[in-house]
């Protein structure tokens, strides 16, 4: 474990708020700007601090997400205007951070963020739209980016007030996003039915996409872990909803323990075994079963994945560490016309260390590090 601790350590070495070293969008496109991607390692550093207790991982979150929020709360490169749920997932962090240094500018960001919630244009059904850009379209990567968020604003600050609202924006995805048969979630739906890349009948993207399967389960156990189970109900069916989800996912794991970049397409030329979405996993098992929303059974699906990405994918190069195997990025529609395809999953570029990849390794090794302090 030793050489994971030594990975995070030279990833933060080679990072600066401004350049972190895990973000290859942020250094392709040059922009500096708060996003989904940094969340997911500050995230992941910041849960190292609570097992750990050194300070050089709170030092490093507080210095890098100090850099993006001014003492007014508000937030570097953010607009409200975009409507992009992505931007809400690194409001996480800001609960963490302002519990732990006392900065009030943390507390004002947060309002910030959730104000973005009260007019976010929605779906008829009640959710959120992903950007707006995306019109009328629900992605499963918009629940982990907005729901955990809103979840523990809820619990903290509003007295438990949109609890159903929440729930709803699961409920309606299980409802309208599951395939009963394969046991699996589309990626994508489109409510106008319009867009190239869906069923015109069902409005359903093409494919099961794996990272955005891992998105969505681990927006469940982050959502229930900062849920109130007095509201029983609702909690009990979204712990249903993750077992269900886990479930259909481990008929897909492989011998090596991960997943396939496209699920179902187990064996199809060029698909291939994919870190990020196989790490999501790993993290929503382990955590699910420490929980206890999940049996202790499953945690061995949970360690297999893990030590399998280790395996295969963490590897010594030129003398520094480097975890490969992570689809850089995938989505549908927009300028690049993605069609959704299983062609189009295995066409996107694969590379080392995006935190995409790289975050949730690590939220599934402090679940490990949790379970090693427990025995």
């Amino acid at each position: 474990m030793d050489l994971i601790r030594n990975y995070i350590d030279l990833l933060m070495d080679k990072s600066t708020p401004d350049k972190p070293y895990w973000n290859i969008e942020s250094k392709k496109n040059q922009t500096v700007k708060w996003n989904y991607v940094d969340g997911c390692m500050i995230k992941a550093i910041l849960e190292m601090y609570y097992i750990t207790n050194e300070s050089k991982y709170l030092t490093f979150a507080d210095h890098f997400i100090d850099y993006y929020v001014d003492d007014d709360g508000n937030i570097l490169g953010y607009e409200k205007e975009e409507y992009n749920i992505d931007n809400i997932n690194e409001g996480k962090v800001l609960f963490d951070l302002y519990a732990l240094t006392k900065k009030e500018k943390y507390r004002k960001a947060i309002e910030i963020l959730y104000d973005q919630l009260k007019t976010h244009p929605r779906t008829k059904t009640g959710n959120f739209w992903h950007k707006l850009i995306y019109p009328n379209q629900v992605w499963l990567d918009g629940l982990y980016m907005a729901q955990p968020f809103y979840m523990e604003y809820e619990t903290k600050y509003n007295g438990f007030k949109n609890y159903q609202d929440i729930y709803s924006q699961f409920a309606n995805v299980r409802k309208l996003m599951y395939n009963e048969e394969i046991k699996l979630y589309y990626h994508g739906y489109d409510e106008s039915k319009e867009m190239f890349w869906c069923d015109k009948k069902t409005g359903l993207s093409k494919s099961f996409w794996l990272r955005s399967m891992g998105w969505f389960v681990m927006a469940l156990v982050d959502v229930l872990e900062k849920m109130d189970e007095q509201i029983f109900y609702e909690y009990k069916a979204l712990i249903k909803m993750l077992r269900e989800a886990i479930d259909g996912l481990l008929l897909y794991q492989d011998d090596s323990g991960l997943w396939y970049q496209v699920i179902d397409q187990i064996g199809r030329e060029g698909n291939y075994l994919e870190t990020s979405g196989s790490a999501m996993i790993s993290y929503a098992i382990l955590k699910g079963v420490r929980l206890e929303y999940l049996p202790e059974r499953y945690r061995v699906y949970g360690v297999k994945c893990f030590e399998g990405i280790k395996e295969k994918y963490l590897k010594l190069e030129n003398g520094e560490l480097n975890l490969g195997g992570i689809c850089l990025v995938a989505g549908l529609g927009g300028k690049d016309l993605r069609d959704g395809s299983y062609e189009y999953y295995i066409s996107e570029p694969v590379v080392n260390n995006d935190a995409k990849g790289v975050g949730p390794f690590l939220l599934a090794y402090t679940e490990l590090l949790r379970w090693e302090n427990e025995i």
